[in-house]
């Protein structure tokens, strides 16, 4: 390790705030977080936007103030990794850098019904999914991209004459931190926007063609631990940007999980549960993802996964729009203050259902309330619709891998909850592991921003420095637990297809 240089700086830019990380190379320990929140825009029921100059904003804001706080130098900066919240787009003007309409937020269901009429037809469903690994969803960046051609003026003939870019916020940032000097996106965002082909690692010409889209605009394709491009704007050192890779991707990666069969879940704005499943892609017959892990050094690694679209938001719904709670932080007091739910069941569907439905027409409900509900019985039941989401996807997981899932490695800020993580475990039947810092999802890019520049030697050394919290171990009888997921499955039945 370089005695002069000590520092990884990890850019974590998610649904809800743009937030700096940097990290010690030396002690292995966080020095300094700062987070700045960004709005959320809903223009429609069901659509939602983000202002790409106040995500670029609030990122640099959060960058220059981490450096400030921290009094560290410049030149002490290995490199910058980045993760994001994956299947958002932006599209700007290439020449200009400004942004022609929002940036389309992963959640948004605008394109449900161009969606639909894809998948009507079977077997070019059948083909997307071979080649992508995916499903056709509105969850995915394709179809956000081509919206943004078919409804901005001017957009279309602009992208045909090679005037305009697309891409991920992992490029946007990029391209932002480069002053327009690199244009690209790593494998692991490459591979959720329904244009990649994850077996020949290459934007597909055939799907191209399908969803309208120039391949002029789409950025070049990159492994996840590289040095990409270099940032002059915090001073007169060039800082290599050295590490890319979507949020999820990123916190596996960051959770040490580099052997076949290790699964971690996040508990961020939604859920994301991904398992490693080694060098070659699994397709799931029951509708999980295939993705890609990441790409070092010309090795693949991929993974299967299953998202909650609602988790942490859910939670936000109860502060902020139910008013039920003041703090995320009392959720945990709240929901341990009654003995059960007393046969509430919240389904947080408020933008449709990921996997294993899949339903992009599912919609939020409430139900077994009676007289007796109350407050605490809410809250209980929004906590506990995390977990259950969590079993609906681990249980198709096991099944499509075979694979005996002994632990499952949990971070993102409800990981937290010691209520929440128990339950997980006892819905779940195995051990929950929490890491003593669960800002994994940025440690994954540190690590990749890392090995690029020579902070880390190899993935053993990365696995020598992480320590774990604490461990939940199953407490609840068998029978209990099936009892409470039938009422769970159940409460699901009533929220799908509510939406014509």
């Amino acid at each position: 390790m370089s005695k002069q240089r000590r520092y990884i700086i990890a850019l974590d830019e998610g649904t809800t705030s743009a937030r700096t990380l940097i990290y010690d190379c030396k002690t292995n320990e966080i020095v300094n977080v700062v987070n700045q929140p960004f709005d959320q825009i809903y223009p429609k029921p069901g659509w939602v936007e983000h202002d790409p100059t106040e995500i670029w904003a609030a990122q640099y804001s959060s960058l220059v103030e981490s450096i400030a706080r921290s009094k560290i130098k410049i030149s002490e900066i290995y490199g910058i990794g980045i993760t994001n919240q994956r299947e958002t787009v932006i599209v700007w003007d290439k020449k200009t850098g400004e942004p022609i309409y929002n940036a389309i937020v992963w959640q948004c269901r605008r394109t449900t019904e161009m969606c639909e009429k894809i998948k009507r037809n079977v077997s070019l469903s059948h083909k997307i999914r071979q080649k992508t690994g995916l499903i056709i969803d509105a969850y995915f960046s394709a179809t956000k991209i081509k919206w943004i051609l078919d409804n901005v003026e001017g957009a279309r003939e602009k992208a045909e004459r090679g005037e305009l870019c697309a891409g991920t916020i992992d490029t946007y940032l990029v391209y932002k931190l480069t002053e327009g000097r690199s244009f690209v996106t790593d494998y692991s965002n490459a591979a959720r926007t329904l244009l990649f082909n994850i077996s020949t690692l290459e934007w597909d010409n055939e799907l191209l063609e399908l969803f309208d889209i120039p391949k002029c605009m789409l950025p070049k394709i990159v492994s996840n631990s590289e040095i990409v491009g270099y940032t002059s704007l915090l001073g007169n050192v060039d800082i290599p940007i050295s590490g890319m890779a979507g949020d999820q991707q990123s916190a596996l990666f960051g959770q040490c999980c580099f052997e076949e069969g290790m699964a971690k879940c996040t508990y961020g704005t939604g859920g994301f549960i991904l398992m490693n499943t080694g060098d070659k892609p699994v397709l799931s017959p029951s509708k999980l993802l295939t993705t890609i892990g990441w790409g070092i050094n010309g090795k693949v690694t991929y993974a299967i996964e299953g998202s909650i679209f609602n988790a942490g938001s859910s939670v936000q719904w109860l502060r902020d729009e139910l008013h039920l709670i003041e703090h995320a932080s009392e959720t945990e007091a709240i929901a341990s203050s009654v003995p059960d739910t007393a046969g509430v069941y919240v389904v947080p569907a408020f933008t449709g259902l990921g996997a294993p439905y899949w339903d992009m027409n599912a919609r939020g409900a409430i139900v077994g309330l009676t007289r007796g509900a109350n407050r605490s019985h809410v809250v209980r039941a929004t906590l506990e619709s995390m977990a259950y989401g969590s079993k609906d996807i681990l249980e198709n997981m096991k099944k499509d891998s075979a694979v005996t899932l002994k632990e499952l490695r949990a971070d993102g800020g409800a990981a937290n909850n010691n209520f929440l993580m128990q339950f997980q475990a006892d819905m779940l039947n195995c051990r929950i592991i929490r890491p003593s810092s669960i800002e994994t999802t940025a440690l994954g890019v540190v690590y990749l921003a890392g090995l690029a520049t020579g902070a880390f030697n190899d993935l053993k050394h990365l696995e020598e420095t992480i320590t774990f919290d604490r461990v939940f171990t199953p407490q609840m009888d068998e029978e209990t637990r099936q009892k409470k997921y039938a009422g769970w499955k159940k409460a699901v039945k009533r929220s799908l297809a509510w939406e014509d």
